[in-house]
């Protein structure tokens, strides 16, 4: 019997990537500074390099333009598993968190996605179920201090909180200043995992080019983020099958990817799987998996005031 083509090529894929990844960190080892070690990633053309002192804060980060190209988008998952159930808007009411838990615990969902006020409330409601409880930190700007983030992050875990989804500094980002970047992303990751808890990294990708995008990810890689996800919702823009296949090929097989930011039909949501997703953060989930939900939703009256 033949292999399999697409398995082939995706063995050939990975194994790529880790023959030129030991290749340049070989190649970095005579630049680290004394007392540190350093993370590299690379992807799209770009590599990124982030060093950490001994207790493991970062001390520099930098990005530069490669050549190489390699990555692999994950196989199909249950959809109602991968769906955060999400209400983020900024008028929603306790009966309306209520009844997302409900719609969460009887569809299956991944996880409940509410804000931070939320979180005991719905660690309550979902207690004995397989849903998580997922809560956005410095959102929807990012533009909050790393420390204040990860207080934020710290008391949501308290709160019950087992999922962060957290804003990078997408001013920082833009203005090439990788080392916050990296030390933002750093610190909520150091606080959630400490509690067990997943991080998701938004890098906003409506504002950010697919350059600074590549960057972003492998920075979010490099902390050891265990999602990048593309959207707050807020910014004007959501996701797209370009910026999933991108992220996706940025991060490789080990990563999360999650598109978030009108998903609001089946069809959407399957694009995006197809494209590389393994979560699908929405707030249409009970329409999404409804047989017949491929026609197209009208877009909301007040779109800039919902977050998906």
């Amino acid at each position: 019997m033949s292999p399999d083509a697409k398995l082939v090529e995706t063995l050939v894929e990975i194994i790529t990537r880790e023959v030129l990844l030991a290749m340049i960190e070989a190649e970095e080892q005579d630049h680290t500074p004394a007392g540190a070690h350093c993370k590299v990633e690379f992807a799209e053309g770009m590599k990124v390099t982030t060093c950490f002192d001994n207790a493991g804060h970062v001390i520099s980060a930098g990005a530069e333009r490669l050549t190489s190209t390699v990555g692999n988008i994950p196989q199909d998952l249950n959809l109602a598993r991968m769906i955060d159930h999400t209400l983020l808007k900024p008028d929603a009411t306790p009966d309306q968190i209520a009844q997302l838990c409900f719609e969460a615990r009887k569809y299956g969902f991944a996880s409940v996605c509410i804000n931070p006020t939320w979180v005991k409330m719905c660690a309550d409601l979902l207690k004995g179920s397989d849903v998580k409880v997922c809560t956005v930190i410095g959102f929807p700007l990012g533009a909050t201090p790393p420390e204040v983030k990860a207080f934020e992050t710290q008391k949501a875990l308290d709160d019950g909180a087992t999922e962060i989804d957290m804003v990078i500094n997408v001013g920082a980002l833009k203005a090439r200043d990788s080392e916050l970047v990296a030390r933002d992303i750093r610190e909520v990751v150091n606080v959630g995992h400490r509690a067990g808890a997943l991080v998701k990294v938004i890098i906003e990708t409506s504002l950010l080019t697919d350059e600074e995008k590549v960057i972003a990810c492998l920075l979010a890689k490099e902390a050891g983020a265990d999602f990048v996800k593309t959207s707050t919702g807020f910014s004007g823009g959501g996701a797209t099958v370009h910026d999933i296949e991108l992220m996706r090929r940025t991060v490789g097989p080990e990563m999360g990817v999650k598109a978030s930011g009108g998903v609001r039909t089946r069809e959407d949501a399957e694009s995006m799987v197809k494209a590389g997703a393994t979560r699908i953060g929405a707030s249409a989930g009970v329409k999404i998996i409804q047989p017949g939900s491929s026609e197209k939703a009208p877009a909301p009256a007040a779109a800039a005031a919902r977050a998906y």
